[in-house]
Order: C-alpha cells, then structure tokens, then sequence
C-alpha cells in the first residue's frame, strides 16, 4: 500500500454566525488596545480537510482548524512531497520527515497543525486498513465508555449561564467548564464580574459536580496572583490558561501557589514542550490537541510522557482524534464535549463538516468497536455552506 494523492481543502464558512458579544471570553488580546471586540481575533470560521488516497482506494481524513489557508499552503508545497509515493504504515518515519524537513522554520504553530493534518490522515488509513478503530490500533478500549465535561459556558448574561448549565445538568452532566470574561484591562470591577460568574454557575451545578474555569491567556500572573485565593473557595478542578503559554516560569509559580490545579497546553506544540512543562511542574493537567501537536505519532508518546509523571491529560475540544487517544490510555481521565451550536467560535465548524461524531449521553461518551479508521466521513447536508478553496 502506497500513498497515491494528497488533497488539501479549506472550508470557509458562508453561513449564518453568532455575533460577537463583549466580554465573551478573556483572551490574550485584551491587554492590547483595540477598537474591535478582542476575541475577534480568535475566532476561525474556516478548516481544512486533508484527504490522502492509497493506490488500492483506501481515503483516510485529517484536518486542521489553525491558521487553515497557511496550513493548505504548508501542505501542499513542502509536506506531500514527502509523503507520496510512500508506505503508511511506515507512519514514524513519515512524521519524522515532516517534522525535520521543517524544523528550521516549522517547530509549533501552524506547521505542527499542518503535520498534524497528514497524520490523522495516515491513522485514518491504517485503521481502515485492517478495518479496526483508531483506538485499537493504540492499544484498545481501556475505558467502558468515557466521562466528559460540558465545556460551552461561555460569559454571557448571568441567567443565561444558569440556564445553560442548568440544562446541561439535566442532560446527565456531572462536570461543566465555563469562560471567565474579564481580566487585568478591566480593574477592580472585572474581579468582581469574574467571582459573580462563577458563583451564579456553582449555585445551579452545586459541589457535588466538578467545575472548570478557563482564562484562555487573558490574564497575566500579577492579576492570577490577586484571583486564586478568591477562587479557592469554589473548589475549581481546575484553572485553565491564565497566562500566555510562552510564560512557563509564570504557570510554573502558580501551580506551587494554590490549591486549585493549573491547566495547560492547548497552546503548546510539541513533545519536548511537554516535558519542559512537566520538568517544571508548570501543569497539574495537560490539554494537548492531536490536531495540534503533531498527530496522533505524536500526541502517543505525550499520553506515555504524562503517564509517567503522573500528569492526567485531558485534550482540547472534542472531536474523534482526541476521542480514539482518550479511550486508549489511562493517562486520560475524561474528555472534553462541546455539542453541537451555530457557528460561534469556530469549533462548531467540525460538526457541520465531518460526520460520526458521538453524542454524549447522560454525561459520556461511546467509541463504536466497528468504525473502521477515525470513524468520520463528510458531510453532506451543508456544503452550500462554505465557500470550498481547492
């Protein structure tokens, strides 16, 4: 078997959207003065959909949601060169080749997205192959079925956000994850805004189910300094990007500072940047995503680095490629669950591309031991849609 086409595709979504809303989600961006509303700048309403053929019919399907046009470029131009023609199930040596023939100027970011892209593809192939799920091939099924967490609370209206979690609850969820949407920038009152929102969703979700909170890097460590002990009292599982990813030494001191757990890594792209942060004790919970770091060659070997230093990993987002490497270790616990909504953020374009995707029931979800491969297949139904770039 021989790979025999690499075909790269970007999804660009025409549809209807979500407006922005202010203070939706603190970010990274509203420390920088800005006339427009700063989580513009992180919302992506279009993908790429990576198709690679075999010479004997098999399509195996990844994809990459950072930075798509770049990503289809990097593709296209200096990855499928050197991958055709060859075996994939010389799958560690393929990545190897990616990964070092743009290691001058690859590294993080987009480029791993983009390796990440030709490596679902190739685990797509392998498992359709020998028509075995994804996560067989990973060593197998270590979990009945698995937990996840409601992860759509974003800042909105405070009886919106009860509302919401409260339906959720009923939905059979037992752990939620909700957006801070304030920071420094926004002074005294942002600190009070912060504690009322999580005081408004613990008050429906109680203290009997587990409760998350995400800063996604719109804090910096002088004001996550001033916020954890305020917080403590909520009993968080966890606290999520509070600083940018580069300050290591700053997740570092906080994770020795606090009771509450610091959460890490949806922005960090590669092996020995997880060792880095686990060298340094910066995380007490990893949240890599497979269509990130590299693929699933690589998103393996961070599961068996995080296991060793007893550091649970719980990916970023939903989504199939996170699923299969959840359900075959036990280094993941659970998995995060977004459902399906109208086009917001951008993660949401997942859903209208791809098909197969689980939905939770009653706070779980369920891999099906005979999908072959990753389990997707396009979708149809809302392809008038997207505006598609060859």
């Amino acid at each position: 078997m021989k790979i025999k086409s690499v075909r790269a595709r970007v999804f660009e979504w025409k549809g209807k959207t979500v407006p922005p809303q202010g203070n939706f989600c603190s970010n990274a961006m509203d420390l920088v003065y800005s006339k427009t509303e700063s989580m513009s700048t992180f919302r992506f309403h279009s993908w790429t959909v990576v198709e690679i053929e075999t010479d004997d019919g098999i399509i195996g399907l990844g994809n990459v949601a950072l930075a798509p046009a770049i990503a289809k470029a990097i593709i296209d131009q200096y990855l499928t060169p050197l991958v055709l023609g060859q075996d994939p199930w010389d799958y560690e040596y393929l990545w190897q080749r990616m990964y070092r023939a743009t290691h001058a100027w690859g590294r993080k970011g987009v480029t791993m997205a983009a390796i990440s892209a030709i490596d679902l593809a190739i685990w797509d192939i392998l498992g359709k192959s020998v028509n075995k799920p994804v996560f067989k091939l990973l060593g197998g099924r270590t979990k009945e079925k698995i937990p996840c967490y409601y992860s759509k609370l974003y800042r909105t209206n405070l009886d919106e956000m009860q509302a919401e979690a409260q339906k959720y609850k009923d939905q059979g969820f037992t752990a939620f994850k909700m957006r801070f949407g304030y920071g420094p920038a926004h002074l005294q009152k942002g600190v009070t805004e912060n504690l009322k929102s999580v005081e408004a969703v613990r008050e429906v979700i109680g203290y009997d189910n587990d409760l998350m909170l995400e800063c996604y890097m719109g804090w910096n460590l002088e004001y996550a300094k001033r916020m954890l002990p305020k917080l403590e009292k909520f009993e968080p599982r966890w606290l999520e990007e509070p600083v940018i990813a580069d300050d290591i030494d700053g997740y570092a001191e906080l994770n020795q500072l606090t009771s509450i757990p610091i959460s890490g890594g949806e922005h960090e792209f590669s092996l020995y940047g997880f060792k880095q942060l686990l060298d340094k004790k910066a995380v007490s919970v990893v949240q890599y995503d497979t269509n990130r770091v590299g693929g699933i060659t690589a998103a393996h070997k961070i599961n068996a680095l995080c296991e060793a230093y007893s550091v649970p990993v719980i990916p970023h987002a939903g989504q199939m490629h996170n699923y299969h490497l959840t359900m075959s270790t036990l280094a993941s616990p659970m998995s995060e669950y977004f459902p399906m909504f109208d086009v917001e953020v951008g993660n949401e374009l997942f859903y209208y591309i791809f098909d197969g995707e689980p939905v939770a029931e009653n706070g779980f979800i369920q891999l099906d031991d005979n999908k072959p491969g990753l389990g997707l297949t396009m979708k149809t139904e809302f392809l008038d849609q997207f505006n598609i770039i060859e």
